[in-house]
This record gives structure tokens, sequence and C-alpha cells, in this order.
């Protein structure tokens, strides 16, 4: 576990460069905003957000002149409106904007959108954040890699990304894991595959406070998924180790539930698993995904001693050379998942040439 050895306080900004600006208005993440982080930032009061047990939340109710609200309210309804039908205003007149949150923890300092349906109250939420490099590199890794697909959207040092819903790691190992319901081996298999996914792909400080666990029923029991909501540390620190959430001490429940109900054997077996539904991940979205590998290759989103740290912890965890030559982290996500996979997508080369021949 990590206890002192923990992520930086302080994380640097890195700006959007034109490859990857390019990148962005190709898929279309990049469009023009009615609403920016700058625009959110001229806050006249605030109060601070209590949850039920009396908790300071760390979040704060932002509150605005009249002449602000009353720009910002129109904007953020159509900003939610782009985020969720491409621009289609149709469906807004019914929509209001019931709370603008401000959170001040962590690096991103970002703003939280609550939408409400006027209708029957069923409320949304989308987050408004500053642009960062790294972090809009581990959305779009998340997008392509792992299971789940993420709308984002770019302009001007502004990002705006959609809600993940999901009960945070924390809450729910206070609150579900021991519940008679909770499948306990289930849980243990998905730890393994998330531990998986957010090494190979680099995405660091996985800890319980920064992912969510969706649960799904099934036949008789229940499915879980863990799912990053914070994406900062994409391939930033120099410690191997801090991409690897077996690590953190707020993950310990699921490291002890991990080694108490799974075998050596039954967790190879689903790191081998997670593996091969990477490498179908990219064998799909090959281009895009090597276009993106491209430019993080030459981008720069570490300090060159972090980069410099990790290039050689991987190269001993992986007992290659291979590291050597990289000389961005760019090119150590490109490495790790080379290396990593490469027998993977072997197989699926060779299953696929089969079909056609």
């Amino acid at each position: 576990m990590l206890d002192d050895d923990k992520p930086s306080k302080k994380k640097i900004f890195f700006p959007i460069n034109a490859s990857l600006r390019q990148y962005l208005k190709i898929h279309g993440r990049e469009t023009a905003l009615p609403v920016s982080y700058n625009d959110l930032q001229d806050i006249a009061h605030s109060v601070p957000i209590i949850d039920k047990a009396g908790r300071d939340t760390l979040w704060e109710k932002a509150l605005y002149d009249k002449e602000t609200w009353e720009r910002l309210h129109k904007g953020l309804i159509r900003l939610y409106a782009i985020l969720k039908t491409e621009g289609d205003y149709t469906f807004t007149k019914h929509l209001d904007v019931a709370r603008i949150d401000y959170c001040t923890f962590g690096n991103s300092h970002p703003f939280r959108i609550r939408i409400v349906n006027r209708y029957n109250d069923n409320y949304d939420h989308y987050y408004i954040k500053r642009e960062d490099a790294s972090r809009i590199y581990g959305l779009e890794l998340e997008h392509l890699l792992s299971p789940n697909r993420i709308k984002f959207l770019t302009n001007k040092e502004t990002l705006v990304e959609e809600h993940i819903p999901g009960i945070p790691g924390d809450v729910f190992i206070k609150d579900y894991f021991n519940r008679a319901e909770t499948n306990k081996i289930r849980i243990a298999k998905e730890f393994v595959k998330f531990n998986e996914r957010c090494f190979l792909r680099l995405l660091g400080d996985m800890r319980s406070y920064n992912f969510v666990v969706e649960i799904t029923p099934d036949i008789e029991d229940y499915q879980y998924r863990l799912r990053s909501i914070d994406f900062d540390q994409q391939s930033y620190e120099g410690r191997k180790n801090l991409y690897l959430p077996q690590f953190f001490k707020e993950n310990r429940a699921f490291v002890e539930l991990t080694l108490k109900d799974l075998n050596n054997e039954s967790i190879e077996q689903y790191r081998a698993e997670e593996r091969t539904l990477i490498a179908f991940r990219i064998a799909a979205s090959r281009y895009r995904t090597m276009d993106l590998l491209k430019i993080m290759s030459k981008d720069r989103i570490s300090t060159d001693e972090k980069q410099q740290q990790l290039k050689q912890e991987l190269a001993a965890h992986f007992q290659s050379t291979i590291f050597d030559r990289c000389k961005t982290m760019g090119e150590l996500v490109k490495t790790t998942l080379r290396f990593a996979l490469k027998p993977h997508l072997s197989r699926i080369q060779r299953n696929l040439g089969k079909i056609t021949d």
C-alpha cells in the first residue's frame, strides 16, 4: 500500500497543442461553447454544501449577481443541449439551471452544473473545467480502450464533461461491502480488471474517491463495473505504483477482498481477459487510437524527471530494454500497450486472417 508515496499535490496544467486540437475537431470534440470556465469564475458569493451526515463535501454553491446569472443561465442550458443532443434546442424550453457548484478540492477546481426538467423535477449534471492536455488524453483513452464511452467537449481553454453515474468507491466500501446481496467475488474480479486497465494505459491516482461503482442486476445476482471519474493524472507521475490502484491505502478493502476470494490462477485469468478486451478495442479503432498515440508521443504532459523515473521503473517491471528509447510519457503509454498486448493482438490478427481466407 502507498501511504507516504502519494501523487503530486499540485499538478501542472499543459496546453492543447495544434495537433491535438486538430484531432479533437476531426472527432467532434471541439465546438463553440456558449459558456467558458472563466465566465463561471465571476462568483459573487458561495455557500458550503453539507451532506446528510453534516460533513463538508468540499463543494460550494456558487451565487452570482442578477446580470451575470441571467447571462449564464441561458448559456448553460444551451451548453447542455450541445452536450446531449448535438445542439438541438427544441427540448430546452422546459429545462432550468437548478444550481452551480464549485469544487475547492483537487487540481481542476471544476464547476458542476445541475440541470432540472421543470415538468417532472428530474435532474442531471455536467462539469465545466479548465482545459488540460493530460486530462484530455485520459478522457480519450478511456473512450477508446475501456468498456465505457465518454462524451466531452473542448473550446478555448474550457473542457465540458458529462456526468459519470455510479456509487463513489469510498461510499461503496462503507455502505455496500457488507450487504447480504453484495457479490464479493464479482467485485474482486472487477477490481482486478480495473487495476489492469488503469496500469496498461497509465492512468494514475485511482483512489477510491476517484472512481465509481456501477451495479447492474443480472440473472439471480448483480454485475459490477468500476469506472474512472478523474483523469487529471493521465501519464503524469513518475512512480509506477501510482498507476496501480492496488497500491493505494484508500483501496485496501478491495485489495483484501481480492486476496481473500481469488486465487492466483483466477487473478491471472481476469488480467488476461482484460488485456484481450483492450486488444480488441484497439483493433476496432486502430486508426483513431494510433493517431491519438502519435500525437501524445510528441507532446509534453509531464516533467522530464517524472518521465525518466517512470521509464526506468517500467523497464524493471517488464524486464525489457524496449522502454529505453522512450522520450515522452506518450511514448511510454504506446510502448506499454504494445509490449503487454502483443500476444493478444497477434492472436486477433491470426483469427481475422482465418475468417477472411
